[in-house]
């Protein structure tokens, strides 16, 4: 069974997120903390086999967060699903060169982050 980290601040968001996971008939556990510092704490206890991440957090942001889990080479092959409401052209261009392999603008479409979530756990 695969693990998807779910990195929100957002109470309802993180919640709605794991919940839509946990519906969508993924065969993955969900795992959800507030902000980049606990995902970090988390990737060291427990590597996932995907993180979807929030950009806009306390803390530690999801730009430096990604950055981290991508310069780690125990951590570098996990993908990261950046799920943002910056959705401009530059923070999606901004995301990509921090490493995150796919960029999910809120709000977003069910089936769009269920997908992405798929394709990466096939990679």
């Amino acid at each position: 069974m695969s693990t998807v980290l779910v990195v929100e601040d957002s109470a309802t968001q993180r919640q709605m997120i794991s919940d839509l996971l946990k519906e969508s008939g993924l065969n993955a556990s969900v795992v959800s903390v507030g902000d980049g510092v606990e995902a970090l704490e988390q990737i060291k206890n427990e590597r996932p086999d995907v993180i979807v991440l929030d950009i806009i957090m306390p803390r530690m942001n999801g730009y430096e967060v990604c950055r981290q889990i991508k310069t780690d080479p125990s951590t570098q092959n996990v993908p990261v699903v950046m799920c943002s409401s910056k959705g401009e052209e530059f923070d999606k261009y901004w995301g990509l060169k921090q490493g995150a392999d796919a960029y999910i603008a809120k709000p977003f479409e069910p089936e769009e982050l269920i997908g992405t979530i798929k394709q990466l756990l096939r990679e």
